[in-house]
């Protein structure tokens, strides 16, 4: 495995400083955030991909510090029921594929997208609950008429420009949000689509990550993302883990994405590590900060400095004793 961090959280400074800031600590590896929800501070395919001389300084930046790139990300929403939005996160995130293609990056991190519940609906519909049998029709519509034959279309394009890895953040909010919808589009689609297993989603939801990575084993899962999540009890208890308000009203919500560590301890993160390696997995796992008590650079620091101490990167010794 090797570490690696989203940039995101460095996205007010120059991909320089950005990349010095992470090479300082020791990171040589780093996923970048080229359109969709993550943005493109550091990283606008529309302009690498029509100026060979960019394109080249972006390379050079990266070859300076002697950083690798583990992932490009355009999180998106490709199948959104506004034609003018879908259509903006889908050229992101073949943009995204493009730019993979020129740099020899094997993977885009994206969402699954959620439709709307109709044909005829504005904004997307996530369903959450089975009945009243409206939803079941919601559901039918979403994933037969939509969702699959879109990600059949996105995983043909991304196969012929030599990317065979597409990670899909299991996220809520998306039809993609757990080990079984993940399974789901996979056998309907095929290998190229994968998880990108981010813990923090699965927390509240009340999913042990160490079990999801045993459910998707080393094949379905595509990518990690390291980040963390901190259960309110107390709010929970008043109003269980559904909640729609703010990130930013803090001691309200029932749960609070949080840097690594600060939600579990080392030994669970040390115990998803160890399931990672059973199943196969040896790709990048990589920091996401989005902890609304801690600075960008603090909160990136902290866990960089946990994951170095969790992560493992040599590969497995002889077993000498058996």
């Amino acid at each position: 495995m090797k570490l690696s961090v989203l940039a995101v959280a460095l996205g007010d400074r120059s991909l320089d400083e950005a990349l010095k800031f992470l090479s300082d600590r020791n990171v040589k590896s780093v996923e970048i955030g080229c359109g969709g929800y993550p943005g493109k501070a550091h990283c606008d395919p529309q302009v690498l991909l029509n100026d060979e001389e960019k394109l080249n300084a972006f390379k050079a930046t990266f070859e300076k510090y002697g950083m690798q790139i583990s992932a490009l990300s355009a999180h998106g929403n490709g199948v959104h029921p506004n034609k003018e939005i879908a259509k903006q996160f889908e050229d992101d995130f073949k943009g995204a594929v493009l730019l993979a293609e020129k740099l020899g990056v094997d993977r885009v991190v994206t969402f699954s997208g959620c439709p709307g519940g109709s044909a005829e609906d504005k904004t997307p519909n996530w369903v959450t609950c089975a009945w009243p049998p409206d939803y079941q029709e919601i559901l039918e519509y979403q994933w037969n008429e939509v969702l699959i034959p879109y990600w059949k279309k996105m995983a043909a394009f991304a196969n012929e420009h030599h990317v065979y890895k597409i990670a899909f953040e299991m996220h809520p909010g998306f039809c993609v949000y757990n080990p079984e919808t993940m399974k789901r589009i996979r056998e309907a689609v095929g290998p190229t689509l994968g998880a990108n297993l981010d813990p923090s989603h699965l927390f509240w939801q009340g999913i042990d990550p160490i079990m999801a990575v045993r459910e998707l084993g080393g094949d379905g899962i595509h990518f990690i993302h390291a980040k963390d999540t901190v259960l309110d009890q107390y709010n929970i208890a008043k109003n269980g883990v559904l909640d729609t308000k703010n990130f930013t009203k803090i001691r309200e919500r029932s749960w609070l994405f949080r840097t690594v560590g600060y939600g579990h301890d080392a030994k669970m993160w040390k115990d998803f590590v160890s399931e990672l390696r059973k199943v196969g997995y040896e790709g990048p796992v990589s920091i996401e900060h989005e902890d609304a008590l801690m600075s960008g650079e603090e909160g990136l620091s902290k866990a960089i400095r946990m994951m170095q101490d969790v992560i493992m990167e040599e590969e497995p010794g002889e077993v000498y004793w058996a």
